[in-house]
């Protein structure tokens, strides 16, 4: 009988983000809306290095609970000028003293609250192709007004 292989993860690439002031929409469907502008940044290899573009956003929706549903569209230049489009979906969720704590602006230990997502990359140029048929999970830290995000390629 054959097994499947097991997934590992390679670090792939870190997004600095920088963040805008946040949209508040007010009560949705399903919680509290908001949308955060993604204004610039930076990609640091080892598989991709160059800029996250002044172009998207996050579509959060945060639930009673504090956790935070994440759905974010934006795009990155890399260091020889291509364009490639990101879309990741995650979600934010910790214990609710720590989750006020980031509300606030607070720096808070990564370890204390879980930040996690997955990824689609998708670009045109021939060079990067790779990234459209390559999974991503991610992990995040959030800053006041920034993000970490560490992009993994699932192996």
């Amino acid at each position: 009988m054959m097994l499947p292989p097991t997934p590992s993860l390679a670090l792939s690439f870190t997004l600095r983000i920088q963040l805008g002031a946040p949209l508040e929409l007010g009560q949705g469907r399903a919680g509290q809306r908001r949308i955060i502008p993604i204004v610039g940044g930076e990609a640091i290899g080892p598989d991709i290095t160059g800029e996250v573009m002044n172009l998207g956003a996050d579509w959060q929706t945060i639930f009673t609970d504090g956790a935070a549903h994440l759905d974010t569209r934006y795009a990155l230049k890399t260091h020889d000028g291509v364009v490639i489009e990101i879309v990741n979906i995650g979600t934010r969720r910790g214990p609710p003293q720590i989750m006020a704590k980031l509300d606030t602006g607070e720096d808070v230990d990564p370890k204390l609250y879980y930040m996690r997502t997955a990824a689609r990359l998708e670009t045109g140029d021939n060079h990067y192709g790779w990234v459209n048929h390559t999974l991503f999970v991610c992990s995040g830290v959030r800053h006041s007004s920034a993000v970490e995000v560490a992009y993994y390629r699932v192996t």
